[in-house]
């Protein structure tokens, strides 16, 4: 009798341990969060990511939808991508990666701001002088004029880039540059990009107007 009781205390105590644990785990603030770690920001502010996050203080951190709390700091148009974990007893970590804008479209008397991937990130009154103008019909990233452009864009090496006043897009096939000087590069399609910017840099090099490597097997100049 004494060994049937104490197999229902042994067993009683077992079912009380995992139920401290669980209500600890689960239900109590003991393991909430305490903390909203936010890395990789660069022009967002923490702040602005952690009001996304939407998580409130003592949330027992088990409880916490991950991939919710990913799609609502994704939400943020500068936010290219974004990684959250649990750092326990009480850290939720946010990591993100903002988009880099690559570009300028016109955009209703403004000038937009767009990355690699075809988003506009954000409108500005003044376009960065630094960034090209993309000169495009439809621009967005499921348009194929816009996409083959970025890629343009992505292959010029930072001395070229720098050089670029307009890059020009009437279809994904028939890609030029206006280089800052006046001069133009007709560039084509979107094939073969870093043999093109590499031959193009050697060709600019030589004075002329107009500079073709739609072809970089047979390239002209003007």
């Amino acid at each position: 009798m004494n060994g049937v009781w104490r197999s229902a205390f042994l067993a009683l105590l077992t079912v009380g341990v995992v139920g401290t644990a669980a209500w600890l785990v689960f239900f109590s603030p003991v393991l909430g969060v305490r903390e909203i770690q936010v890395v990789g920001n660069a022009s967002l502010s923490a702040e602005r990511i952690r009001q996304a996050v939407g998580v409130a203080q003592g949330m027992p951190l088990a409880t916490v939808d991950v991939a919710e709390v990913e799609g609502r700091v994704g939400g943020i148009p500068q936010v290219e991508s974004v990684a959250v974990s649990r750092g326990w007893p009480g850290t939720l970590r946010v990591e993100v990666v903002e988009r880099e804008p690559v570009a300028v479209v016109p955009l209703a008397g403004k000038s937009g701001l767009m990355d690699r991937n075809g988003v506009v990130i954000e409108a500005r009154a003044v376009a960065p002088p630094t960034l090209p103008v993309l000169r495009v019909d439809r621009p967005g990233p499921a348009d194929a004029a816009t996409r083959a452009a970025l890629t343009v864009i992505g292959a010029l090496p930072e001395s070229l880039a720098r050089q670029v006043a307009e890059v020009l897009a009437p279809s994904a096939e028939t890609v030029s540059l206006r280089l800052k000087d006046g001069r133009a590069v007709v560039w084509g399609g979107g094939d073969r990009p870093a043999d093109k910017a590499r031959i193009l840099v050697t060709l600019l090099k030589r004075p002329a107007d107009t500079y073709d490597v739609s072809s970089p097997d047979v390239v002209t100049v003007k």
